[in-house]
């Protein structure tokens, strides 16, 4: 699904002109808008819930596939964190680190100024993003054993009817790889399925955020101390943060009551959970429109797959607090 394209004039409805007149052939229908007084779920929360957690590491196995880096590094990008950059902003187009730091959300500013906008001056988005396409071919079908025959088409085509659904205000990580074609073969169609929910999720996981008050950092810190992300040591490397910053931003959670010398505080776990409810809500339309039985099926499979990747080490060790 296509993402809507505003085009600059000198008329207010210059950009809706351009539009009637076939310049614009790919703005995509407006559906209803999701608001924080969104109403309830025809889902359970839980269910959503299980179903991103079972179809998201189909995606998530790319940032740690030695694949990404071989692709990326042959065009001359720096292997890790400017791979990761360059490869997921991509399809915003050549972003300056400002929008890649506000996208993202945890990561140091400092840390994607290093490496944005370098990396266009050495690859083009065209380049990134059609390496980082056979990336996820080769991780894939080497971490799968070879495509399913049977598994992989059918979760593919699950996968597209969610995403029917999806719309791109105020989602510009979705709005950004929305605006790219959907791949031929189903393998890609499910890499690219997964892809499509999960910036759908993050950029409304990032809209709870901002509601919540945390900034990105707060956001991480408070995220690792419920023992369901990264280990602290994992989220300071890959994000990019210094010790005394981390330091500084514990102390001033706990000036604000949201974390104590256990942890978080009960207010805290108040909060996170309301964070991650919210980012459920505002994720739920793509598994509403599949349906409960859809949408346990898609679960199913998606976890089938999650536990080979699991076993054939897509996600290393140390990085997880849970392993």
């Amino acid at each position: 699904m296509a993402s809507i394209k505003l085009v600059a004039g000198t008329g207010a409805g210059e950009g809706i002109n351009a539009a009637a007149d076939g310049v614009l052939p790919r703005i995509a229908r407006v559906r209803r808008m999701v608001s924080v007084d969104r109403p309830a779920s025809a889902l359970d929360l839980a269910v959503v819930a299980r179903a991103h957690r079972a179809v998201e590491p189909l995606h998530a196995q790319i940032y740690f596939a030695p694949e990404l880096d071989e692709r990326l590094s042959g065009l001359g990008l720096k292997a890790g964190r400017m791979s990761y950059f360059a490869g997921r902003a991509a399809a915003m187009g050549p972003v300056g680190a400002g929008v890649v730091t506000a996208t993202f959300y945890n990561f140091s500013p400092s840390l994607v100024a290093h490496m944005i906008p370098r990396a266009w001056t050495i690859a083009s988005p065209e380049q990134v993003l059609a390496a980082r396409l056979d990336a996820a071919r080769a991780s894939l079908t080497r971490l799968l054993g070879g495509p399913d025959a049977v598994a992989v088409p059918e979760l593919a085509a699950l996968l597209r009817e969610a995403c029917t659904v999806l719309t791109p205000e105020g989602r510009a990580l979705y709005a950004g790889h929305a605006d790219l074609p959907w791949p031929h073969e189903p393998l890609l169609q499910v890499w690219h399925g997964v892809t499509l929910l999960r910036e759908y999720r993050g950029d409304g996981h990032v809209a709870a955020l901002l509601r919540s008050g945390l900034s990105g950092l707060e956001a991480l810190v408070t995220h690792t101390a419920t023992g369901r992300g990264f280990t602290e040591a994992a989220a300071k490397a890959s994000r990019g943060w210094r010790d005394e910053e981390w330091a500084a931003c514990c102390a001033a959670l706990a000036e604000r009551g949201l974390l104590d010398d256990g942890g978080l505080s009960a207010e805290g776990e108040d909060l996170r959970a309301r964070v991650e409810a919210e980012t459920d809500a505002l994720s739920a339309a793509p598994w509403e429109h599949l349906g409960a039985e859809r949408t346990a099926r898609a679960t199913e499979l998606g976890k089938g797959f999650a536990r080979v990747l699991v076993g054939n080490g897509a996600f290393g060790t140390g990085i997880f607090a849970r392993g």
